[in-house]
């Protein structure tokens, strides 16, 4: 239960079991909030701080552990401004941060994706809502992106995030899906701030008077927020080669390396700090692969725990769901909050930070989750919905045309994503168009190439005699050029080469050893293969046959292979 005091909101809870073991509780009142994070042995009584300029207070509850949160147990009753009249307001401030990660494009809304219009009117509600609102994305705007951004080489992408009105955002490995001219275009378009502490040289990122930066310091409301940024380690080898190359002011032919996470973070937060940052931001883009054997997993977990004196940590990169506290102490301070929100507009992060004045420090916070449904009810922005039908007016001629039908939706996504698990409808069709087109003895795709489902989720089509998916509708349904190419965004060549049976055994075992959130899953054609994701990298691939069984050795037997 929860009731008004004169020192703020007392609110009284039963502590819960849980498996993983719950590590911490977190109390909020909703935005602009001051939350409190408690222990996991606490005795389930706390006083809820209200704020100058509070008025409303809407109180939840959560459980915390390894996995995540627990669904909020929120009180039924709002205590409203009258209600708050006598309770003595306390000095802390809040901080809100908006979130975004991989929108890769996604500009029109869709039924799951909120669009530039609808997301331009939730921000500005949160920033009407919160005064000291910064508003961040962990990367992959742009690359892998629906037709309607990589068409016009993804400005369209930087144009509704200038019109959302983001403050900063750190590099993905799809911002150098071109090269590094492309890069410099978006950064001159861009009226937010990109971040990189992990770059060997920010020199080539630059246009004009703006360049990127290891970290920057905001100050708004009173406090100094810094975020730092750090693009993954894999960037090179997953993007076309040459991407990252440059030639420096004195001529010199060189490439951008990109370094550890951890340690380029670390010094990028403690240099922040040094500039007189109160809060730090993390903004990282690696990612949670799943919850098992009691513990959260992927890149994004094992990364944080070297990373020292970030008051939050936003990942990115595998687009999934995942949140919760790191460390978890027993104490009401120096918590961690590690966030990921899916990709393409599909949800936001709405975070609610708790800053104490005299030791400039977070002492407590939140999280929200907040999806399409959640804000679908808003009016979309008419500057969003003007940009979007600018750019969609230019495609409809080229792309609303019907090349055929399908039975059923391909599928694509999920938890753990299907077609970087294991082979998928679309994954087989593919590949075997790739061997049957190239007359090679295989064909190997990796299935994070493979961008959308089929009809695409994220394009829309005009033709409106056109039979689309949809609550209640069953296939078969038309496809257009549109839906293949929001499947296949990037305009990769198809290639043949010679490979041996040993070169196919590790290109298998490279496919599974990151098993299950990598894009490198191989989908394939013309060979089958088994491996077991609990042996370890390397040793993972456990028999490769021919279609009729006839079993492939580890020789200099060469095959040819598309790819």
């Amino acid at each position: 239960r929860a009731y008004a005091t004169e020192r703020g909101i007392q609110v009284r809870f039963n502590p819960v079991t849980a498996n993983p073991a719950v590590t911490n509780y977190v109390i909020s009142g909703g935005q602009g909030s001051c939350p409190v994070i408690l222990p996991a042995n606490t005795t389930g009584s706390v006083n809820l701080p209200v704020l100058e300029g509070q008025t409303s207070v809407s109180v939840t509850v959560q459980a915390v552990n390894a996995y995540g949160y627990s669904a909020p147990a929120r009180w039924a009753t709002t205590f409203t401004s009258a209600q708050l009249a006598n309770v003595s307001r306390s000095n802390l401030k809040n901080v809100q941060l908006l979130q975004l990660s991989d929108f890769h494009g996604a500009i029109e809304g869709t039924a799951t994706n909120a669009g530039t219009a609808l997301l331009t009117t939730a921000f500005a509600a949160d920033r009407k809502a919160v005064a000291s609102t910064f508003t961040l994305s962990t990367g992959d705007n742009i690359g892998a992106a629906p037709a309607i951004s990589g068409e016009f080489e993804e400005l369209p992408t930087i144009e509704s995030m200038n019109l959302m009105k983001f403050d900063v955002s750190t590099f993905g490995n799809h911002e150098h899906d071109r090269n590094i001219a492309h890069v410099q275009k978006v950064i001159g378009l861009s009226n937010f701030q990109w971040v990189a502490s992990n770059y060997s040289s920010l020199e080539p990122l630059k246009s004009g008077a703006k360049s990127a930066q290891r970290y920057v310091i905001l100050n708004r409301g009173g406090v100094k927020v810094g975020v730092v940024g750090a693009n993954t380690e894999e960037t090179p080898e997953v993007i076309f080669p040459g991407n990252l190359d440059y030639t420096d002011a004195s001529g010199a032919k060189k490439t951008i390396a990109i370094s550890n996470t951890v340690s380029s973070v670390n010094k990028a937060i403690a240099d922040a700090k040094i500039d007189g940052a109160n809060v730090v931001v993390a903004l990282i883009h690696e990612g949670w692969s799943e919850n098992a054997d009691g513990v959260a997993k992927g890149n994004l977990i094992n990364m944080i725990k070297g990373i020292k004196g970030a008051d939050v940590i936003f990942g990115g990169h595998s687009h999934q769901l995942y949140s919760s506290v790191n460390p978890a102490p027993n104490a009401r301070s120096n918590t961690t909050l590690v966030a990921e929100v899916p990709n393409a507009g599909v949800s936001y992060n709405r975070v609610q930070l708790c800053v104490s004045p005299s030791s400039n420090k977070v002492i407590g916070s939140s999280i929200e989750n907040v999806t399409t449904s959640a804000i679908s009810k808003l009016t979309p922005d008419a500057d969003g919905v003007a940009l979007v039908k600018k750019y969609k007016d230019q495609l409809v001629a080229k792309l609303d045309v019907k090349i055929g039908q399908v039975t059923a939706v391909f599928p694509r996504g999920g938890t753990p994503a299907v077609e970087r698990a294991g082979e998928t409808p679309m994954g087989n069709y593919l590949a075997d168009l790739m061997r049957s087109r190239m007359k090679t003895d295989f064909a190997i795709t990796n299935g994070g190439g493979l961008r959308d489902t089929f009809p695409a989720a994220t394009y829309k089509v005009v033709n409106t005699s056109y039979k689309r998916p949809g609550a209640g509708v069953t296939g078969p349904f038309d496809v257009t050029l549109g839906d293949a190419i929001s499947v296949l965004p990037f305009g990769n060549a198809v290639v043949t080469t010679k490979i041996s049976g040993t070169q196919l055994w590790g290109a298998l075992e490279n496919g599974v050893s990151q098993y299950p959130s990598a894009g490198r899953f191989p989908q394939i054609s013309g060979f089958k293969f088994t491996f077991d994701s609990s042996k370890a990298v390397g040793s993972r691939v456990l028999t490769v046959t021919t279609l009729d069984g006839k079993a492939i050795a580890k020789d200099a037997t060469m095959y040819t292979v598309a790819t």
